[in-house]
């Protein structure tokens, strides 16, 4: 396909709001999941430290007993 302006590229035809907005929403959701996913990871890294940290102490304490 050949354009001969950039507004006719953007237009796509008469379908560039279709195929401009379908784009934007894959973007968008591509963008919201690696957000979602750092944040779950954040989120099991604290959990898991603090697993680790209380059986830690409680390791300590039964050998100091």
């Amino acid at each position: 396909m050949n354009w001969e302006s950039w507004s006719e590229f953007f237009a796509m035809g008469g379908d560039g709001v279709y195929v401009w907005g379908s784009y934007f929403v894959t973007f968008a959701c591509v963008i919201g999941e690696v957000l979602l996913i750092s944040n779950r990871r954040r989120t099991l890294d604290k959990q898991y430290g603090l697993i680790h940290d209380s059986n830690k102490k409680e390791i300590n304490n039964e050998t100091s007993s």
